[in-house]
């Protein structure tokens, strides 16, 4: 069964719906609150989004159910599986795929310099890149990434490769190319040549990812990337801010990941990064910003009044920035949030990993790390965050953040969902059915699944990835 969504797409039954699946499903609807939909039916447009929602108790909710089982499009999930919305990663550097947990014991500049740069600079061969990239989104896919942000590579080739790839294997990519042109900070065999032929490649891959065959409902969108302050020149910077707007197109950057380049910055230009992409025209409601360990309680303000977004990265940010972001304060400021790997300085291809790195470093930030110091004066009271906050943001979070209708089971919906199998082989999850309530287990899953437990994917309503399946 969940083959025949694999190579076609869906099954064409005019009005009838492409796609049902009965079973009990979890999602966050609301920060901070868990929506369970015990013996729900869930049944899916031939658009791909989620067309109605039946829950148990609604009074044609069997009848129904035999219809679309008559008509060979319902799938019922065993005892032991899930259903959870796809999960969005807001920040990856594809091309650091091949170095993922390398090196991660260097100081920042000696990992870029020595490791980063020089494997980015390889995505001039084509081969190459189709190669990694095939396999980087396989994987992501594999552990239940429905919606990816990507960083690609100054390579015009390499980046169109990048969408290709996401296109072919039906993930939701945002992708871009990567603009970085200051002689002083970037290596001399990887670099713009200048300001306006990064902004004419900048534009010319939008279009090409725009005029992509079987792109029409915009899957694969492009990214406008200057990979931050410090690699770009001012004349580099306020091209892209034109084009952004022009364009009407998404934006990406670090801003304020460490010490290092929120004070360079400052030095530069006289104030913050935030304060200085919003002078660029590059703080849009359609901008992610990676890390923001270090934006003040003001720059939050301008985020949340232009509608932009963080890509909170706990993992990459203990290894590289040295601090914890203040992500309570962001979401007081009603700054959108959410998670992102950062592949390659965060070591794990997995959204639920972060969800669990995002609730650790919120306990780190509120109860301090210093022994030396007395409990009072250790921590950073009222920043802890708990695994609803975190699967928030890794799902409905993520989808607002890029303006899409997802991370979420609501009619209108895109169907982006993943099949959680808590009883395959060696799984790490242990499910109690005689004492575990459906809340526990899904606490279980967010805290434990790993790659095998995730059988199923779904991208607006097709099948992406699968292992196994579910009776009918």
């Amino acid at each position: 069964m969940w083959a025949r969504w694999r190579s076609t797409g869906g099954l064409d039954l005019g009005q009838q719906p492409v796609l049902a699946i009965a079973g009990t499903a979890f999602h966050t609807p609301k920060r901070g609150h868990l929506d369970i939909l015990e013996d729900a039916l869930i049944e899916v447009a031939k658009d791909g989004t989620i067309a109605t929602m039946r829950r148990a108790g609604d009074g044609d909710l069997a009848a129904r159910r035999t219809e679309l089982e008559r008509a060979g499009v319902l799938i019922t999930l065993k005892p032991g599986q899930y259903l959870l919305p796809g999960l969005v990663d807001l920040h990856i550097h594809a091309p650091q795929w091949p170095q993922m947990g390398k090196a991660l014991h260097l100081p920042l500049a000696d990992w870029l310099q020595k490791n980063t740069f020089p494997l980015e600079a390889r995505f001039a061969d084509p081969v190459f890149a189709a190669r990694i990239y095939d396999n980087l989104v396989e994987t992501l896919l594999a552990n239940g990434t429905t919606t990816a942000v990507y960083f690609g590579t100054i390579h015009d080739a390499a980046n169109l490769i990048l969408a290709e790839t996401c296109l072919k294997r039906g993930q939701r990519g945002f992708v871009g190319r990567v603009a970085m042109d200051d002689p002083s900070q970037c290596p001399e065999d990887y670099r713009d040549a200048s300001a306006a032929s990064a902004i004419a490649s900048t534009k010319g891959f939008i279009d090409a990812v725009h005029g992509l065959a079987g792109n029409g409902d915009h899957l694969v969108r492009p990214v406008i990337t200057p990979r931050f302050i410090p690699s770009c020149t001012d004349t580099l910077l306020t091209g892209l801010g034109r084009l952004a707007r022009d364009c009407d197109c998404h934006v990406q950057t670090h801003c304020s990941e460490s010490d290092w380049e929120h004070q360079f910055v400052f030095d530069r230009l006289g104030k913050s990064d935030t304060a200085a992409l919003e002078s660029f025209g590059l703080l849009t409601r359609h901008t992610v910003l990676a890390h923001g360990n270090f934006i003040a309680e003001e720059d939050f303000d301008r985020i949340g009044q232009a509608g932009a977004a963080v890509a909170h990265c706990p993992l990459s940010n203990f290894y590289f920035a040295n601090a914890v972001f203040p992500l309570r304060a962001a979401l007081g400021k009603g700054v959108h949030v959410g998670l992102g790997t950062d592949i390659s300085g965060g070591h794990s291809p997995s959204i639920l990993e972060a969800c669990r790195y995002a609730v650790a470093a919120s306990r780190a930030l509120e109860d301090g790390v210093n022994p030396r110091l007395t409990a009072a004066d250790r921590g950073s009271p009222g920043q802890r965050i708990d695994v609803l906050d975190a699967f928030y943001l890794a799902t409905r979070g993520g989808a607002e953040a890029l303006d899409i209708r997802a991370g979420r089971f609501e009619t209108g919906c895109s169907f982006d969902a993943l099949v959680v199998d808590t009883d395959v082989p060696h799984s790490n999850v242990i499910v109690d059915r005689c004492s575990d309530s459906l809340a526990d287990v899904f606490q279980k899953i967010v805290y434990t699944a790993g790659r095998a437990n995730i059988g199923h994917v779904f991208v607006a309503g097709r099948s992406v990835h699968s292992v196994g399946g579910a009776s009918r």
